[in-house]
């Protein structure tokens, strides 16, 4: 069902023309008409609503650091060249999206899906659909009519297991609808129409519980392919099983979300939130120490008094030895001096740039970020994305802030989960002005 998105919607400003016969204009100056004394004051946007500190998330600051290995190559690459970079400030989940994040997203979309069956929907006057959630709220998903309303979002009956009848996951799709602000900057693109750069797609958005086996050939791991999305006891757990595709839409919906509701408000529409880049991850995994290799510091994955400071695997596989088997709490260890938790170990993270070896050669020293929106047309090489931090599965080299590796943008594994990141100035504290 196709909602109503906003992304990088241009903000239209009404230019009014005054005509003062006798010089008669109002005297307002705050939220009003200007005053008519001959001085430029400005005119800022008509909301002056600060936005409040976004749950979950700490405050990066601006700063410069070394990108890239801060020890030695073991493998001598040379896909990662350490150089200066710049870095301006952003918000980043302090923890990777964790299981009940993740399901606040997908219920959505069930329950967006669901509202148009049932017809609890509004439409604007732009034709534009809204979900009726009051009407939503009183919907009983057991009622015989509801279900038989629903039955295209239901399992085939020969797909069922003892005839119960349950959501089928493939039909949880989310509708994106992005505007490509890399191709419209372009010159050449310049007298293009803006419907040129629209991207819009469809997008399966349940996690692929079945990675915990099909990861791990000749291993038992059917009771975490079973409850770890489902059991409540995994819910501040990261979400794994999700693929670069899912976690850019999971981030367009949440941008959506908060929009929808800051428009419902009567309030100034924020900023989007995003993956990071791989220079932001990084930056942010360093905490502010910019030549260490890990987030703690250098040199060791012990404390002094022998704890280990990370999920990994540790020695030649001892994998309960650091506090959990598989993953663990989204919010396990000690967080970086930025407040970050679980910035090396527990799960990889996605980051929104294309993995290619040479890129550090030609980065921009500001900012810098590589991108390619890969389609499915494109060779598999196009559709590498960078991934950081290792994992629960992963040797302590993964672990380092400057190793960079990758996978597939349609890749979905056991071990690699992401967070989000927004720009929003460092003042945002719900104060009004």
């Amino acid at each position: 069902m196709k909602m109503k998105n906003h992304y990088y919607t241009l903000t239209a400003l009404a230019a009014t023309i005054l005509f003062a016969s006798c010089g008669i204009i109002g005297k307002k100056d705050k939220g009003g008409m200007l005053p008519n004394d001959g001085q430029l004051h400005g005119i800022a946007p008509g909301n002056k609503y600060v936005l409040p500190k976004p749950p979950g998330m700490v405050y990066i600051p601006q700063g410069t650091f070394h990108m890239g290995p801060s020890d030695e190559d073991p493998a001598y690459a040379f896909s990662a060249r350490n150089r200066s970079v710049s870095i301006s400030g952003f918000w980043m989940d302090a923890t990777e999206i964790t299981n009940n994040e993740y399901r606040q997203f997908v219920w959505w979309v069930r329950d967006s899906i669901a509202a148009k069956k049932l017809g609890y929907v509004k439409a604007d006057g732009d034709g534009n659909e809204y979900v009726d959630w009051n009407k939503m709220k009183t919907v009983k998903w057991n009622d015989p009519k509801v279900m038989e309303q629903m039955a295209d979002l239901i399992l085939a009956p020969e797909d069922r297991i003892f005839g119960k009848k349950e959501i089928d996951a493939s039909k949880l799709i989310y509708h994106s609808e992005t505007f490509d602000l890399k191709e419209a900057a372009k010159r050449e693109n310049a007298n293009k129409p803006r419907s040129a750069f629209l991207i819009k797609r469809d997008e399966k958005i349940y996690p692929d519980t079945l990675v915990w086996i099909r990861d791990f050939s000749y291993s038992y791991n059917e009771p975490m392919t079973k409850r770890y999305f489902a059991h409540p006891a995994f819910g501040n757990y990261p979400v794994v099983g999700v693929n670069w595709k899912q976690a850019s839409a999971f981030c367009e919906w949440r941008t959506q979300y908060l929009n929808s509701w800051l428009e419902s408000k009567k309030r100034a529409q924020e900023s989007d939130f995003r993956l990071p880049t791989e220079a932001q991850w990084e930056y942010a995994a360093r905490g502010g120490r910019s030549q260490s290799m890990f987030p703690w510091g250098n040199y060791y994955l012990r404390n002094k008094k022998g704890c280990l400071l990370a999920n990994f695997k540790p020695g030649r596989g001892n994998y309960p030895e650091d506090g959990g088997f598989y993953t663990v709490r989204a919010d396990a260890y000690w967080p970086n001096d930025f407040g970050l938790y679980c910035m090396s170990g527990n799960v990889a993270e996605w980051t929104s740039s294309i993995y290619y070896e040479g890129s550090y050669t030609f980065q921009h020293d500001m900012n810098p970020d590589v991108r390619w929106n890969a389609k499915d047309s494109d060779p598999p090489k196009m559709k590498r994305k960078v991934i950081r931090g290792g994992s629960w599965k992963d040797v302590g080299y993964y672990l380092q802030t400057g190793t960079r590796t990758y996978e597939y943008q349609d890749s979905t594994k056991s071990y690699i989960g992401f967070r989000t990141v927004i720009d929003l100035p460092a003042q945002s504290g719900g104060r009004r002005k």
